[in-house]
């Protein structure tokens, strides 16, 4: 899913101090998963640059071929294509971390509803003929609880109880792709780091100027394609995961009606309310991912009302009402002046 955070880094690289100090500063970016990635931090004086970037790039080649639904030959790809692999580490973390949020969400948040990014456009294959009939019928075959997790004398292996059923981890993915570089950077004793891929952020410790990560939010209006340029917030954050849903970038209209990426699982249609976006802040990335997707899915009012029982999820969310923009922010969101 296409994200709205990017860091909003506004002061340079500086050095880490004097020649006494044993970290330096680094920067670096690079290609993964259709977009690219960040990575700020203070590194160790040992560890070189290069070094740490061909690692980075090392772990992200091996997410992508674990779960991306766009490489054909990925983990992913081959069980929705009806193979049975034997499965990687990183597939069931991601997997029983996914399922966990679908039980805890009713829901809302479900990954097994890939049939119906295909079936609306917004997912591995060109978009179907849309009825309700099809709807209906692909009903039928989602929800979590159509897949477990089974050992065998070869290793871990995932099994379907319905062969036409199909996941797309586009809603978690990139939030676990950057806690997992995370842990990465931490075995690495690299510190004071941010992670960025796709605009899906987790930071740790400070900034090069000493202060807090700040993250520039887009101002989410229709069309509005340029990231940075219209901000409607800019956040300070710290040692947490922080992602941005939003159904302004990646939508179309069809005989004059929107019909956005983020699909109801239990309408099986793309959804209508005023949540324009949600950024949420968490423990993790991948629980902010997944929770920003849930909160578009069920929109303003229920986010609220859940976050007001939810001490370890922080957001802020952007919506509509009487043809304005209006925000809401749980306490503890830190915005600064544009």
């Amino acid at each position: 899913m296409y994200r709205t955070v990017i860091p909003f880094l506004l002061c340079a690289l500086l050095l880490a101090g004097g020649c006494g100090r044993a970290v330096r500063p680094v920067r670096f970016e690079g290609y993964a998963q259709g977009g690219t990635y960040h990575v700020t931090g203070s590194v160790p004086g040992r560890l070189a640059e290069q070094e740490l970037r061909a690692k980075v790039d090392s772990l992200l080649l091996e997410i992508d071929n674990t779960l991306s639904g766009y490489n054909k030959g990925s983990l992913l790809s081959r069980i929705n294509a009806g193979e049975d692999p034997c499965l990687n580490d990183l597939f069931i973390e991601c997997f029983t971390r996914s399922r966990e949020i679908w039980e805890e969400t009713g829901g809302a948040f479900d990954p097994s509803a890939a049939p119906l990014f295909d079936l609306w456009g917004f997912g591995f294959s060109n978009k179907g003929v849309v009825s309700q009939a099809a709807i209906d019928s692909i009903l039928q075959f989602t929800g979590m609880d159509l897949f477990r997790l089974e050992e065998r004398e070869d290793g871990i292996h995932l099994v379907k109880a319905d062969p036409r059923a199909r996941l797309n981890f586009n809603a978690i993915a990139q939030g676990y792709s950057c806690d997992v570089v995370a842990r990465l950077l931490d075995s690495l004793g690299v510190t004071d780091y941010l992670v960025d891929i796709g605009r899906e952020i987790i930071c740790k410790g400070k900034n090069p100027a000493g202060n807090d990560w700040r993250i520039g939010l887009d101002s989410p209006f229709d069309g509005n394609e340029e990231e940075g340029r219209y901000l409607e917030a800019v956040i300070e954050v710290t040692d947490c995961g922080i992602v941005t849903s939003g159904n302004y970038r990646k939508y179309y209209v069809q005989d004059g009606q929107k019909f956005a990426h983020t699909i109801d699982p239990k309408t099986g249609r793309p959804v209508t309310h005023n949540l324009l976006s949600a950024t949420v802040v968490a423990k993790d990335a991948t629980t902010a991912d997944a929770y920003a997707t849930w909160m578009m899915v069920v929109g303003t009012g229920p986010a609220r009302e859940v976050l007001s029982g939810r001490p370890d999820l922080e957001a802020l969310l952007i919506y509509e009402e009487d043809g304005q923009m209006k925000s809401y922010k749980t306490e503890h969101i830190k915005t600064k002046d544009i």
